[in-house]
């Protein structure tokens, strides 16, 4: 069956993390993405680490599926290149310093005064307007700008989180953003011109703790791996020095919980823990409580009475159980794909549309189809040699 963005074209001026995730994403739902990356060294995230035979575990996540195009975009043969692409494209992505874009004459106004059908998106990490319009933005200084590490972590230290979550939820933005220009585009026939910035895309996800703040007076507390306002949840040690993670959302649960797990119905009508709120004030006592009814029991035996009395519960995995899951395995989440350091384990994207298959290709190796691309384009083969040769492409 065909692909919900089959006949779509993408060209992207892209790195690291948030404009290669988005694309990614685009060419798995049939897009054709042509990723546009500096000669000799290509896009900064192929050199961030070799774990992944030897390729870098970044790069191998959100690039496969794609056509490397290896382009000096500051070369003046280069401008040709890129008006020949763009004129070809559905869409354009670009997730460079800010006013760069604008400066090599591939800015939303230049190219959408040319080319009005075209779905411009540019990912930045505070905007092209306001006081931080200039300033550099990477994953960490965002997740601090959003208040994120000041509710992450635990009383006495904050902490980031442990993924790009302000690259990744801004390339969520940038997708979803894109589908819902395209779907426009075939109502009403123009294109459109997305701003998409990780400030705000993360500033969606602060949401809760701003709004606590705001209207509370205060903002919630670092409270580690428990959570800053419900109790019980969160890790609790059994006799055998494993932690369970639980979750109690209400207090019918909270009487199950105690009837069935903790063995100790009364403590469902104790004023100290009866309600959410109590429950909150109280959330030391009821953790010392919980813990000493765990203190006889093994982990398998707290969470088979969680399991019992219907209470949401997991262990806390390292990345290879994760990695190994048996849920994972049992819905037939992964697929293999080529790369240039060979065939590599990836897991299926979660659209799960019914009758759909995402494409997952190859991760290109830098400059992979350049030339290819540029015959495409009209270019003669002494055309592409002497670009070579000039160093406006990949040789």
């Amino acid at each position: 069956m065909k692909r919900p963005l089959e006949g779509t074209t993408v060209v992207s001026l892209e790195q690291v993390i948030a404009g290669p995730f988005c694309t990614r994403q685009l060419a798995e739902l049939g897009a054709r993405v042509i990723k546009i990356e500096r000669p000799e060294t290509g896009d900064a995230a192929r050199g961030y680490d070799r774990t992944v035979n030897g390729l870098s575990s970044h790069f191998v996540w959100v690039n496969r599926s794609k056509e490397s195009l290896a382009l000096d975009v500051k070369h003046p043969q280069a401008r040709d290149i890129l008006q020949r692409l763009v004129a070809r494209a559905d869409v354009f992505v670009q997730n460079l310093a800010p006013g760069a874009a604008d400066r090599i004459g591939l800015g939303a106004a230049e190219l959408r005064s040319r080319h009005p059908r075209l779905v411009w998106c540019g990912i930045s990490g505070y905007g092209p307007a306001g006081p931080y319009a200039e300033k550099k933005a990477y994953d960490l200084l965002v997740q601090c700008e959003t208040g994120l590490l000041s509710v992450s972590g635990t009383p006495d230290e904050p902490s980031k989180a442990g993924i790009p979550v302000a690259d990744i939820a801004a390339g969520m933005y940038a997708v979803s953003s894109i589908l819902a220009a395209l779907l426009r585009r075939e109502r009403e026939g123009r294109g459109a011109t997305l701003d998409i910035t990780m400030f705000e895309s993360l500033g969606e996800w602060m949401g809760f703790p701003a709004y606590f703040t705001a209207y509370g007076g205060a903002a919630p507390p670092r409270s580690g791996a428990f959570h800053a306002t419900i109790a019980p949840y969160g890790p609790y040690r059994a006799c055998d020095g494993h932690e369970v993670f639980l979750g109690v959302q209400n207090d019918r649960e909270f009487a199950r919980f105690c009837e069935i797990v903790l063995e100790r119905r009364e403590l469902a009508a104790d004023p100290r823990f009866a309600t959410g709120p109590a429950r909150n004030v109280n959330r030391a006592l009821l953790r010392e409580t919980i813990e000493g009814v765990f203190s006889v029991l093994a982990a398998n035996q707290v969470i088979e009475r969680l399991e019992r009395a219907d209470i949401a519960n997991a262990r806390l995995n390292t990345m290879q159980e994760f990695w190994d899951h048996p849920q994972l395995r049992a819905r037939d989440r992964w697929r293999e794909v080529d790369s240039p350091a060979g065939p590599v384990r990836a897991l299926k994207p979660p659209f799960n549309l019914d009758a759909f298959e995402p494409r997952m290709d190859a991760v290109p190796a830098l400059g992979e189809h350049g030339r290819g691309l540029l015959a495409e384009l009209g270019y003669r083969d002494t055309d592409i040699e002497r670009f070579a040769s000039e160093g406006v492409i990949g040789s």
